[in-house]
């Protein structure tokens, strides 16, 4: 450890940080919009400039290392005039919408300005004019917004390695966008959101379903049912002032029937059903030589970067829809029988902390008889507006359980929110199928935490399974190249495309560091300790869904509502 003055102040630092992590660390803010914690500094922002004595001019603390004894002034008059010039220079050609802007009170660069106190325009531009380009169906770019930061390019390429997006032009003709600079949707754009998180203005958002979904609710002849992924419920409370990881489930769920939603359900129900069906896939290759290791296929935005970029692997991943789309397929077909409704009038809207599960529910194969499973998704950002936009108090509510049969689930359902859940759980229950026995332990601390890369070796009676979980798609990238070279000690693998898993997925709240994605990850697990049912095998409402429709596990019925098939592709198709 080193020592150095910062206003006054003696902080410790580590030999070989920057300036900047050491500040923070003693509780000094400093404004960034280029910063991304984790990959190596850009410097193209500027906010972060300080005065150092005895350097010439001011420095960017974000690239500058600290060394023991440095002196360190963070708010002197020309640090402060140079960030509110650069602001000012932003805002000269910068869109006067912001009372229309999908981040009004959520923008970084709305927050600087007002923290540095830019009351007026000093600076006059030609004002950016772009198309917003609204091609893809998850995510929307309007480049009249963007500050070229870089974040969501270097988040893109670095962090998952899709490379979607990258500065087009030079001088002051840059600007960000897909190749040859055309629309998100014929580019390699897995929809993954992350993009969105990064950027500090409002050029990147989820595109939005507000419109069809209150038309719905409001349609007397439309029976409008909605589910919600588990990591949504410890995540929505932070929206409205809770503590990250606070779990809101029940609070949710009565808001939700406040909107006027007719059932609200639980996707942990479909998780647990999504486990009944992948362990028993997983148990079938390992018994019968099928292709290994078996790749989980819940996250639409790994499977999208599968079929671009690994066609050969696609016989390895597991044929399995993700739990959205098996709850929808069951809605629309024996919950619907059950209740004698016309699949046609059935509106099935799902609540997800992913932007990904927007394109997926518009992916072919994902219907029957021309009926979508999935009519609509919400991300736990636009859940939160509908909330705010219908005046409803979540604090001041009742705490509701979710409708049976679909609200029934075991925690192991509810694990799949972080990164090794869905490990996790299939283990749980792919030791019964192999054993006949529960695990004496159902914690499987080899696939927890917040690591990109997880490995470990499971024991089930005399069979023993590598299993690895990844998430970020850069990771994924670099194992699946390691398969598809020869490796052959790991059976099974989990993806999941946004680093640290749905708990950090794409639609999640804007501006979480991660310590707040830990603790939603912690609140899971706490969910899953104190919880009465622990695997999902045991979940009643599962065995008796199997029991009065579905038969058993990838068996016909099953088969043709609850599984799919992958196709290679190139980008854009």
């Amino acid at each position: 450890m080193i020592r150095i003055e910062a206003n006054d102040k003696v902080i410790e630092g580590k030999d070989g940080e920057t300036l900047l992590t050491t500040l923070r660390r003693g509780g000094i803010h400093i404004p960034t919009l280029c910063h991304l914690e984790g990959l190596l500094p850009s410097g193209a922002c500027r906010m972060c400039v300080v005065e150092v004595e005895g350097q010439n001019g001011l420095v960017p603390s974000c690239a500058f290392p600290v060394r023991d004894g440095m002196k360190v002034h963070t708010h002197t008059r020309r640090a402060t005039r140079a960030r509110k010039t650069i602001i000012e220079l932003l805002l000269a050609n910068h869109p006067d919408d912001c009372l229309y802007c999908s981040r009004n009170k959520d923008c970084q660069l709305q927050d600087m300005a007002a923290e540095l106190g830019v009351r007026q325009r000093r600076y006059s531009g030609g004002r950016c004019i772009a198309r917003p380009d609204i091609s893809s169906l998850s995510v929307v770019r309007e480049p009249a917004k963007c500050i070229l930061c870089g974040k969501c390019v270097r988040v893109c390429e670095e962090v998952q390695s899709v490379s979607a997006i990258d500065f087009i032009g030079r001088g002051s003709h840059t600007k960000v966008g897909p190749a040859f600079d055309t629309g998100l949707h014929v580019s390699s754009c897995v929809d993954c959101g992350q993009c969105i998180l990064a950027c500090p203005t409002g050029a990147l958002s989820e595109r939005s379903s507000f419109k069809n979904i209150l038309s719905a609710i409001d349609d007397p002849k439309k029976h409008v049912l909605v589910q919600h992924a588990p990591a949504v419920s410890v995540t929505l409370g932070e929206l409205f002032g809770a503590k990250p990881g606070v779990d809101v489930a029940g609070l949710m769920t009565a808001a939700l029937r406040r909107l006027g939603f007719d059932r609200v359900f639980d996707t942990s129900f479909a998780a647990d059903l999504t486990i009944m069906e992948e362990a028993s896939e997983l148990v079938q290759r390992i018994t019968q030589n099928q292709p290994l290791p078996m790749f989980t296929s819940c996250c639409p935005a790994w499977v999208d970067f599968a079929e671009q970029n690994f066609a050969d692997l696609l016989p390895n991943l597991s044929t399995c829809k993700s739990p959205q789309q098996m709850l929808g397929a069951v809605l629309k077909s024996w919950y619907a029988k059950r209740e004698g409704i016309d699949p046609k009038d059935i509106f099935t809207v799902a609540v997800m902390p992913c932007t990904a599960k927007k394109t997926e529910a518009r992916t072919h194969g994902m219907d029957h008889d021309g009926v979508p499973d999935v009519d609509a998704v919400l991300t736990t950002r636009e859940l939160a507006r509908i909330i705010r936009m219908r005046n409803i108090d979540l604090a001041s509510l009742e705490p509701e359980a979710a409708d049976t049969p679909f609200g029934g689930r075991s925690t192991a359902g509810k694990l799949f929110g972080a990164s090794g859940g869905v490990m996790e759980a299939a283990i749980r229950t792919a030791h019964v199928m192999v054993t006949g026995k529960e695990m004496d332990n159902l914690k499987v601390q080899a696939v927890r935490g917040m690591q990109g890369v997880k490995e470990g070796r499971v024991k089930m009676g005399d069979l023993e399974v590598g299993v690895a979980v990844v998430s970020g798609l850069a990771n994924a990238r670099k194992l699946a190249n390691e398969v598809r070279a020869g490796r052959k000690d790991i059976q099974f693998i989990e993806v999941m495309a946004c680093p640290g898993g749905c708990i950090n997925g794409g639609g999640q709240p804007i501006g979480a560091d991660i310590e707040a994605v830990k603790a939603r990850a912690q609140a899971l697990y706490l969910i899953d300790r104190d919880g009465d049912i622990r695997t999902s095998h045991a979940n009643r409402d599962v065995q008796r869904l199997y029991d009065e429709f579905l038969g058993k596990p990838l068996g016909h019925e099953s088969h043709r509502l609850l599984h799919t098939e992958f196709k290679a592709r190139n980008a854009g198709e």
